[in-house]
């Protein structure tokens, strides 16, 4: 069994209960998923958008990353997942940031993923969840974690 961290971002119809769902059922895929408290966040991209609401879970599980990804796709679409322009507004979106301490790098996926280490949306959550974890390359999460330690954003729930 792989442990995997996977972000969720939504700043489109009800942020909130649209995290709330898509950790519902990820909970399908591990009855031992663990959640980080949800924040609010300044858009990273465009700035014309709504805010986002974000998280991190930590999940138990042995499917191959790819098949992961089409698990998280499927969650997405279920949603009704709409992705209007690049780093833009959308209803759900499920990255995965780090499958055990593989590093992966396919047309399709690359982990861990290639800019958590400068979203604050990202390594925050995943703090609460494991603050003594150490990423692939030998980094640990708490030195990451020390550029956002005062951060502004807000806790949701």
């Amino acid at each position: 069994m792989k442990i995997v961290y996977i972000a969720l971002g939504s700043n489109l119809a009800n942020p909130v209960e649209q995290l709330k769902q898509a950790v519902s059922s990820l909970q399908k895929l591990d009855a031992g998923l663990r959640v980080s408290p949800f924040y609010g966040s300044k858009p990273l991209g465009p700035q014309d958008q709504p805010d986002y609401v974000n998280a991190v879970v930590e999940i138990r599980t042995d499917l191959p990353a790819c098949t992961l990804l089409d698990e998280l796709q499927r969650i997405e679409n279920e949603q009704g997942r709409v992705r209007l322009r690049r780093w833009g507004e959308r209803t759900l979106d499920l990255d995965i940031l780090l499958y055990g301490d593989e590093q992966i790098e396919t047309e399709r996926l690359t982990v861990p993923h290639y800019d958590m280490h400068n979203r604050e949306f990202v390594i925050v959550p995943l703090y609460d969840l494991n603050p003594d974890l150490i990423l692939p390359n030998g980094t640990s999460l708490a030195t990451l974690y020390r550029q956002f330690q005062d951060h502004q954003m807000v806790t949701f729930y």
